[in-house]
């Protein structure tokens, strides 16, 4: 694939777009789940009067840190040493701030407006108790306010590929948003790219992914197996890679856990990337957006795709076997060692 959206005349290497959600992690001890309510082990999602009771009920040991798919991808992009950005909604509030402070910390560009008014932050409270098991509670809350506004047309139009996760299509000014992005991308010879995020949201949207995607909208996908197969409604992942093949996509990375990923590319054969091996899977959290960021690193970088999925599945592999979706120091130079 020649053309990677020009990154030599970027300003910016990767632009990621998503929910921007504040995650807020506290050792809890093994009361607080029956003290508070929770459903252990599981994700709920929480309106804003129980997010607030919640947030106010950790400790003040918690912490606290930038989050959401795309924001995990930016947060990798940067640790990689790319010229990231990221664009999402957060209020004029505490956890705003936070978040600001949290992605700004990574080296991440991020400038959209704070909202003044409406729902708060969006939040996932991760209660970790004693036996490492991770209890979280999500409100979504100003995160599904990005709009077209906020779209900062010089921003996209400076950024070699722009990034999007699929979650950004439960809200429809979010869907105008992500429409106007695309389009001032390609008028500017850069490039998109869509995670389907997971099977239900694209159960969700799926005639809409794919109006996108046969539209010529959508340059690079990302999805997992399960994903692709309900995007193309199949149980067979040979009928699925056959549809992919035949898409307007440029590129088609597909990730198989336990066996490694592949990437199907226009007019070439398919390229199987084997899985990077590891010690323990401690917290499966954010594999699949650590994995885009190892591989678009590489690919604004100009490596063959072959070394792009190596870079994901080594950022992917790296990511699992610790608490979080933040990778160190040593684990990011890991990433690009020769």
């Amino acid at each position: 694939m020649q053309n990677r959206g020009n990154p030599e005349t970027a300003t910016i290497e990767v632009t990621s777009m998503g929910n921007a959600i504040i995650d807020v992690l506290w050792q809890a001890p093994e009361t607080a789940i029956a003290d508070y309510g929770l459903n252990k082990g599981s994700m709920t999602l929480i309106d804003e009067d129980r997010a607030e009771f919640l947030t106010g009920v950790m400790g003040d040991d918690k912490l606290m840190e930038s989050g959401g798919s795309a924001g995990n991808t930016a947060v990798g992009l940067a640790g990689l040493g790319a010229r990231s950005a990221y664009v999402g909604k957060v209020k004029n509030d505490t956890l705003g701030q936070a978040f600001k402070d949290s992605i700004a910390h990574t080296g991440a560009l991020f400038d959209v407006p704070f909202s003044e008014e409406g729902p708060a932050t969006a939040r996932s409270l991760i209660f970790v108790t004693p036996d490492g098991q991770r209890t979280m509670n999500t409100y979504l809350g100003a995160s599904t306010r990005l709009a077209p506004v906020d779209i900062d047309e010089s921003l996209i139009a400076g950024s070699a590929v722009t990034y999007m996760e699929g979650y950004l299509w439960d809200q429809p000014e979010a869907k105008d948003a992500f429409r106007l992005a695309a389009e001032i991308a390609h008028k500017n010879g850069r490039l998109t790219s869509l995670s389907l995020s997971d099977p239900f949201c694209v159960d969700r949207w799926r005639s809409e992914f794919l109006e996108l995607i046969d539209g010529g909208k959508i340059d690079i996908i990302f999805a997992n197996q399960d994903e692709l197969k309900s995007l193309y409604q199949t149980d067979d992942l040979d009928a699925a890679r056959d549809r992919a093949r035949a898409s307007n996509a440029k590129l088609v990375v597909l990730t198989r856990g336990y066996e490694g990923s592949e990437i199907i590319a226009a007019g070439q054969d398919d390229i199987r990337v084997p899985v990077v091996e590891v010690v323990k899977r401690v917290d499966t959290t954010g594999a699949g957006d650590l994995y885009a960021a190892g591989f678009l690193f590489g690919f604004v970088r100009g490596e063959s795709l072959e070394t792009c999925g190596l870079f994901g599945s080594r950022a992917a592999a790296a990511v699992i076997q610790r608490v979080g979706a933040r990778l160190k120091k040593n684990d990011l130079k890991a990433v690009t060692a020769a």
